[in-house]
């Protein structure tokens, strides 16, 4: 009889260690290390700035407070200016432009932008925000030019959207008034002074339209300028308010004649003459004053506060 070959002992497999490194096919789920490296199963794309303006417009449409404080302003430049176009209807002449109403809502409403260009940046600061912003996104720059970007176009689209709807209005109410006969002709469009009647004409419509979103737009960017500089919401909107009401209202105390002409500089110069040029119905200068001037020398300004705005915000830390 033969006998049962006996089966050969395996050795146990020894526990794994807590702490002890697993075998280099675990360790690297993707290529062995000595090829390639490592291959993230997640896609990885290169950044942009489109990725960073989608980011800033999720942001601040999201936010309760454009809302509400787009919808004030709105709400400011529509129903001044059409209580205005119900006073100078009741009137039988017409002694001013057909769309200067439109400038008394807003005055007031550039404060609601101010407010919301200051916030677009100090807000983050205050809440600490700004440390994940510029943790998902390191190029600084790119943030703070995607914050203008973003804030820029809504605020120029809904101001334009204000100010043509009170235009329309205003031509709907008051165009074909007749004009005083003691009024200047100078002062009037061609049209005007040749029938007798108020018309608007297409000068007077991009300026009441365009000419003053741009120009509110432009203060809003300022504002997020002047908030980039100081990081501070009370200390910003103080400025910036200083900065609109402040020179005119120092030049109406300037009255004597050793200061008079730095008065009438410092009035025709200030924020509100420019707005109201672009209206036609200026503070301080010529009849003809369309206000563009003072827009492009804000413009000049505002790029010059951005440009601070960006080297503090890539030499500071948060």
């Amino acid at each position: 009889m033969s006998t049962p070959q006996q089966s050969q002992a395996v050795p146990p497999v020894p526990p794994s260690q807590p702490g002890a490194p697993r075998a280099a096919s675990q360790a690297f789920p993707g290529p062995h290390p000595g090829g390639h490296g490592y291959a993230s199963p997640i896609p990885v794309r290169r950044t942009h700035l489109g990725h960073a303006v989608a980011s800033e417009w999720t942001k601040i449409r999201s936010v309760r407070s454009t809302v509400w404080t787009l919808a004030v302003m709105f709400v400011l430049v529509l129903g001044i200016g059409l209580l205005t176009a119900f006073a100078l209807g009741s009137q039988d002449t017409l002694e001013m432009p057909v769309l200067a109403g439109g400038f008394f809502g807003l005055m007031l409403g550039q404060l609601c932008v101010i407010t919301l260009g200051v916030l677009v940046i100090t807000s983050e600061y205050s809440t600490g925000m700004i440390r994940t912003t510029l943790t998902a996104c390191p190029q600084r720059g790119r943030v703070l030019l995607a914050k203008a970007l973003v804030f820029f176009l809504l605020s120029f689209t809904v101001t334009l959207a204000a100010c043509t709807l009170t235009a329309l209005v205003q031509t709907a109410m008051i165009e074909g008034k007749p004009v005083p006969e003691y009024i200047d002709p100078r002062m009037l469009n061609e049209e005007t002074a040749a029938t007798g009647q108020a018309v608007a004409s297409a000068g007077e419509w991009l300026g009441a339209t365009v000419g003053a979103a741009l120009y509110v737009a432009l203060l809003g960017l300022l504002s997020l300028a002047v908030g980039t500089l100081l990081r501070s919401t009370p200390g910003a909107i103080t400025t910036m308010i200083g900065l609109v009401l402040l020179p005119f209202i120092v030049s109406l105390f300037l009255f004597t004649e050793s200061v008079r002409e730095f008065g009438e500089k410092l009035r025709e110069y200030s924020v509100l003459n420019g707005l109201s040029s672009l209206f036609r119905i200026p503070f301080e200068g010529g009849s003809a004053d369309t206000g563009w001037p003072l827009l492009w020398l804000l413009a000049g300004v505002t790029l010059a506060a951005l440009i601070g705005a960006y080297a503090r915000i890539s030499t500071r830390d948060v």
